[in-house]
């Protein structure tokens, strides 16, 4: 069995939340800024799920590269930034490896990086597309509802926020949060200057997005 899956198996059969594990944040090449966000957004995510939803998150991100061996430790991958993403192939064949055998991606568009993570995530799944999901699916209701979907945290086009995925064997696989800037509402206030509301709901939708992760791995 893939160690990824060892490690879904492991907690599983501890409980949802009952063994400490780490998530990480991805370091991609192509000059786009993969450590937007670095110091406080994902540990704010990480403390608000341990604090509010009794998860055990160790209170550290790792960083993993998209070619390393190291990716396969972490069930939960998060990925942000604002613009150009490039996979190798060795990178490509190494994200789907890692998916198939159980793993999550999460990509949040911080702004700027659609054009370039479509075409990237091409690489990785070749004959699959980017699907937008309906809002009544299991990720939007989890210990949170969000009866629309994303929530919309930043505004930039004027577009909606919509989340897509990709669906391999039956499991979500890639959730991509697009127009939504899920990742600067998890950071400290003073950054942006975001209502405590707004911070509030991109914390609930990321919280939603780690737990759908582990209670749906084994139910789907």
């Amino acid at each position: 069995m893939p160690r990824i899956l060892l490690l879904f198996a492991l907690l599983f059969s501890l409980g949802t939340y009952g063994q400490s594990y780490e998530i990480a944040l991805l370091k991609y090449q192509g000059g786009g800024d993969w450590y937007a966000n670095l110091e406080t957004s994902l540990p704010n995510l990480i403390a608000f799920c341990n604090s509010e939803m009794g998860m055990n998150i160790n209170e550290e991100q790792a960083v993993v590269e998209a070619s390393s061996v190291e990716i396969f430790d972490y069930p939960f991958i998060h990925m942000t930034g604002h613009g150009n993403v490039i996979f190798n192939q060795e990178e490509a064949e190494n994200l789907r490896n890692y998916l198939l055998a159980g793993g999550f991606l999460h990509i949040d568009d911080n702004y700027g990086m659609d054009q370039f993570i479509r075409r990237e995530l091409k690489k990785i799944f070749p004959n699959e597309e980017l699907v937008e999901l309906p809002y009544s699916h299991p990720i939007y209701h989890q210990e949170y509802d969000f009866n629309n979907g994303l929530p919309k945290i930043h505004e930039h086009d004027e577009k909606p926020s919509q989340g897509f995925g990709i669906i391999k064997n039956g499991r979500l696989v890639v959730f991509y949060s697009y127009e939504s800037d899920l990742g600067d509402g998890w950071e400290d206030p003073e950054i942006h200057n975001d209502s405590e509301a707004s911070r509030l709901k991109a914390l609930q939708m990321g919280a939603n997005i780690i737990s759908y992760v582990f209670t749906s791995q084994f139910s789907e």
